[in-house]
């Protein structure tokens, strides 16, 4: 899982390149329809969880937050035929295209744009820059956007850690019949033990109320329920 998954050619943001550019509304959300998970910042979990299975992915060394959007390769349950996201919450992740921040060094971040979007130099739109270079109202809610965005993954990588270091994970064990025919195996997921969770040291359950993250847990272990809806769009799909 990459920042970048659904960015087809992720450009550095340019005062030069892109002063003409200008940047229309993107039409629908074709463009992530190949995408079953994407990450998600702990903030998001209370809505999230309403909608979407959370559970944690490896990614290197570390866990990762991810809302799960469908259970095969390439399907994005959430996005109809016409391109329409179904479901009342969108993921930041998903909102902040077609702009994403890459890694450029260790704690630096270049603003990127896909120019492959068909929002990109739209006829109609947004300028990115005015005639003297200097970043429009548009540029700078975006990188406002962007920025309030990373600062809250900085906070979900160091509760996942601590998660991690207090020994709370287990791993899926689980299997889905799909209607398809297909049977889905739920690998390399993991998801919090409620029964560690419980029996925490009275220091260490302290110490993680007073991080105000406890809601996030139990809106992660609440949002499980939603691994039927998956396998109940799937066929509903089918029928269709």
């Amino acid at each position: 899982m990459t920042s970048v998954m659904f960015y087809e050619k992720p450009v550095a943001v340019n005062r030069d390149q892109h002063r003409s550019s200008k940047i229309g509304s993107v039409p629908n959300f074709s463009f992530s329809e190949k995408t079953n998970s994407v990450p998600l910042s702990g903030v998001e979990f209370i809505e999230a969880c309403k909608e979407y299975p959370i559970v944690f992915a490896k990614v290197g060394d570390r866990k990762v937050p991810v809302a799960l959007l469908g259970l095969r390769d390439n399907d994005n349950l959430y996005v109809n035929a016409d391109g329409a996201w179904d479901a009342r919450y969108i993921p930041a992740f998903v909102r902040r295209y077609p702009f994403v921040l890459a890694e450029k060094g260790t704690d630096e971040f270049v603003v990127c744009i896909d120019e492959a979007s068909s929002a990109f130099n739209a006829a109609e739109g947004q300028p990115l820059f005015d005639k003297d270079g200097v970043n429009t109202p548009f540029l700078d809610g975006a990188l406002n956007f962007l920025n309030s965005y990373q600062a809250q993954t900085q906070r979900t990588q160091a509760f996942t850690k601590q998660l991690d270091d207090m020994g709370l994970f287990t791993e899926m064990s689980a299997k889905t019949d799909l209607v398809d025919g297909r049977t889905f195996l739920f690998n390399g997921l993991y998801v919090v033990d409620e029964a560690k969770l419980m029996a925490l040291t009275a220091k260490a359950a302290v110490n993680l109320l007073k991080s105000g993250e406890t809601g996030w847990i139990y809106a992660h272990l609440i949002s499980l329920s939603n691994m039927s809806r998956l396998v109940d769009r799937i066929s509903t799909q089918a029928k269709a």
